[in-house]
């Protein structure tokens, strides 16, 4: 019985219900805001990854410049190159990767 209840245990996710932050290198003030406007957007559109990435990019080039790229999805590996204090990487809801960086 108790190796059945470890086994059970062992197969769950964890899911993370709040942003996890995995890289970043943006300042305490915009990366705050910048998670707030991103985890509001894949709450909005939970079942539309391109308008959540659309709208985060939308509103991320009007706040801080223009040439703000983002991606929303599940099962994604990436390389960019990006301006210094411009790039965010971070995991909402479980498998919910959200990635975004600016270019000059």
């Amino acid at each position: 019985m108790a190796d059945e209840a470890e086994g059970k245990e062992a197969d769950k996710k964890i899911v993370h219900i709040y942003p996890l932050i995995k890289h970043t290198d943006m300042t305490e003030e915009m990366r705050t805001e910048v998670v707030e406007l991103s985890v509001s957007a894949c709450e909005k559109f939970s079942s539309n990854y391109e308008l959540a990435a659309k709208l985060i990019k939308e509103t991320m080039d009007k706040k801080f410049g223009i040439y703000w790229h983002v991606v929303v999805g599940e099962g994604f590996g990436f390389e960019v190159s990006y301006e210094t204090e411009n790039i965010l990487y971070l995991f909402f809801a479980g498998n919910l990767a959200i990635v975004m960086w600016k270019c000059s």
